[in-house]
């Protein structure tokens, strides 16, 4: 049977679209306005996607409650490789998270750049601060994966807010903060661990 059987000529055009962009960025997420449309047509066309994405070796993970869609590649293909520091800020982001949600109930969770620094300093990592580089750097990779918004356009200032989307429970999960502190003690201890390279999981 046809997938696509009885489907509109619009709406092929758009599950085209749609799962180009999964296999991009990974995550599509209500809150964000601007995929918010296409996170409601895959919960429309939820059969079609699961069925098209599964011959392709692909997992789809929808958390309604979250608001948040993951492609999850089962063939552990097309994994995103980040170094050392960008996985450090990924975690701070998933603590800082964890604290704002705890401390407001917010909605939106907004941070700004110093609230970043300033628990990497806390972490006990080094004494000094991120550079400006490598932070702009790993915001920019984690805004392409839905997983946070900039608030503030370049260039970044240590009150640059940053919204950190939901789907931060999804990416960065209870194992994966558990490894990455494995390697924060690592780096603690003076080994060589800042060029080291680590896969994300669930980044696809």
């Amino acid at each position: 049977m046809d997938l696509f059987e009885g489907m509109l000529e619009k709406d092929k055009d758009r599950f085209r679209r749609v799962c180009n962009k999964l296999m991009s960025v990974c995550f599509i997420i209500r809150q964000n306005e601007s995929t918010k449309a296409d996170y409601y047509f895959i919960l429309r066309m939820k059969d079609v996607f699961e069925r098209y994405l599964d011959i392709l070796g692909y997992t789809l993970e929808i958390n309604e409650d979250y608001g948040v869609v993951q492609l999850v590649n089962r063939e552990n293909y097309n994994h995103l490789h980040l170094r050392l520091y960008d996985s450090i800020i990924l975690l701070i982001l998933r603590i800082l998270y964890d604290e704002k949600k705890r401390e407001l109930s917010l909605t939106d969770v907004v941070v700004n750049l110093g609230d970043i620094q300033e628990k990497y300093v806390s972490l006990k990592i080094r004494s000094k601060q991120i550079d400006k580089t490598t932070m702009n750097n790993a915001l920019h990779i984690f805004r392409r994966y839905n997983l946070i918004e900039l608030l503030d356009r370049e260039p970044l200032q240590e009150d640059s807010r940053v919204i950190i989307y939901d789907s931060i429970l999804m990416a960065v999960r209870a194992d994966d903060i558990r490894r990455v502190h494995e390697l924060l003690a690592k780096y603690r201890k003076g080994d060589n661990a800042e060029d080291e390279e680590i896969t994300e999981d669930t980044i696809d």
